[in-house]
């Protein structure tokens, strides 16, 4: 249905454009908009970006040279020494992933506001591209964690740590005073002790909680900051501190499962940063006129690799908030 367009001194009828009306064209409204809170990314804080800056156009590919073992072999007197050419196993970081955003302010739109309205814009699809990517990145690195990390029997040398499993989630409580609770502190300490058994160094490790098991850690004693390794208190945002030698973060972004009965179980992360690997590029922002319409377009497209360089230094529970 068209509508007729009547002149006002704003130059445009707001009641005869009800697609405007009400949105930001104002009357008497204040300067401020309500303030948007974002989901915390974490993605650029785990994995390292040592590649970040090779990366040119969509499609560029990486090759990772990865570290070789060196075999050990005992020795005796008078014996000929074996040779060996150690050889790097070859990882390659595509830059296959991409994102965009594309929008449009209508003139009559610009005219008629009292905000600026494409850096709101652009300020927004900056924050959701970074959800976006954190999303894709972290249900991705999740499936490719190693064997012995994992389940009900992770443990590279003891085979019998419980992480959690499909059909079976650990149930989390701040005390683990129920039957068939599991303390969430000794949950954590699981994590430390598969990855110490695969010689994952100490510093760099990380672990991300989701927002329901921070608060478990915020309702504990955990609360002050001398126990948490640090000068300040957990109650903050974003980085929780120091915990079993992990640097604590809380996410909303954590892959779930809602196949589990009794509720949704969610894979709680953990690991060190030399296990993964993240490049991002904005290649492409620019704005321009509109061909079919008065107006400018603002667009944007992200594109980005992601890998897993080793699946031994990745770790996670599955697990819930208890339901017992």
């Amino acid at each position: 249905m068209a509508y007729p367009i009547a002149t006002t001194k704003y130059g445009t009828d707001v009641a005869a454009n009800p697609a405007y009306s009400g949105t930001f064209i104002p009357e008497l409204w204040s300067g401020k908009m309500i303030e948007k809170f974002y989901d915390a990314t974490v993605v650029g804080a785990i994995a390292n970006t040592n590649w970040e800056g090779e990366i040119k156009n969509h499609g560029d590919k990486v090759i990772i040279r990865t570290k070789p073992t060196i075999a050990i072999n005992a020795y005796s007197a008078d014996q000929s020494l074996v040779y060996e050419r150690p050889s790097s196993n070859i990882v390659e970081l595509l830059i296959d992933k991409g994102y965009y955003w594309n929008t449009i302010l209508d003139d009559v739109m610009e005219v008629q506001s009292d905000i600026d309205q494409m850096s709101l814009w652009a300020e927004d699809a900056s924050e959701q591209m970074k959800i976006k990517i954190d999303t894709e990145c972290l249900a991705y690195f999740v499936t490719d964690v190693n064997a012995a990390n994992q389940g009900a029997t992770a443990g590279r040398i003891s085979g019998n740590i419980n992480l959690g499993a499909a059909g079976a989630p650990l149930e989390l409580s701040k005390d683990g005073a129920k039957t068939g609770e599991t303390d969430i502190l000794d949950a954590i300490i699981r994590l430390g002790q598969v990855l110490d058994e695969q010689n994952i160094p100490e510093t760099g490790r990380w672990l991300i909680l989701p927002a329901w098991a921070s608060a478990m850690l915020k309702a504990s004693d955990l609360r002050r900051a001398d126990v948490m390794g640090d000068s300040t208190s957990v109650f903050r945002n974003g980085n929780l501190g120091m915990l079993d030698r992990f640097n604590v973060y809380s996410s909303n972004l954590l892959p779930q499962s809602s196949g589990e009965v009794g509720g949704e179980a969610t894979y709680i992360m953990a690991g060190h940063s030399h296990g993964l690997t993240f490049a991002s590029q904005l290649s492409k922002m620019e704005t321009l006129r509109g061909e079919s319409t008065f107006g400018q377009i603002m667009r944007g497209l992200q594109i980005y690799g992601r890998k897993v360089v080793d699946n031994t230094a990745l770790t996670y529970l599955y697990a819930r908030k208890s339901t017992l």
